[in-house]
């Protein structure tokens, strides 16, 4: 279980400079981006909601509205929250795999 406390947010960049998690939001409708919004603001509360591994470091946030929406996160250090990118249910086990390819490049950049 992670401890409540305050977190900060950051979004992955590719090192093509795609950003996956902006591109999936802003391709969701004014609506579903303010939920989703207002759930960020939560997680970076440190109130993580509905949540779960997913393994390999990653997690899945899950949204219960709409298409099932979810969000896959890393947890870097015990203060950053960074968002690898977003989808739905109809699109989760490739969302997993991409999030996971994402999570390694991030971890091998940092070193």
């Amino acid at each position: 279980m992670l401890a409540t406390q305050p977190r900060k947010l950051q979004i992955y960049q590719h090192s093509n400079g795609r950003v996956p998690f902006t591109e999936w939001f802003e391709s969701r409708d004014q609506k579903t981006q303010d939920r989703i919004q207002a759930r960020l603001g939560r997680l970076a509360g440190g109130n993580f909601g509905d949540w779960k591994s997913v393994g390999e470091g990653i997690f899945e946030s899950r949204f219960h509205f709409g298409a099932g929406y979810r969000i896959y996160f890393g947890i870097v250090g015990n203060t950053i929250v960074l968002l690898l990118c977003g989808g739905d249910k109809s699109s989760q086990t490739r969302d997993i795999e991409r999030a996971k390819t994402y999570w390694q490049n991030y971890k091998e950049t940092q070193r």
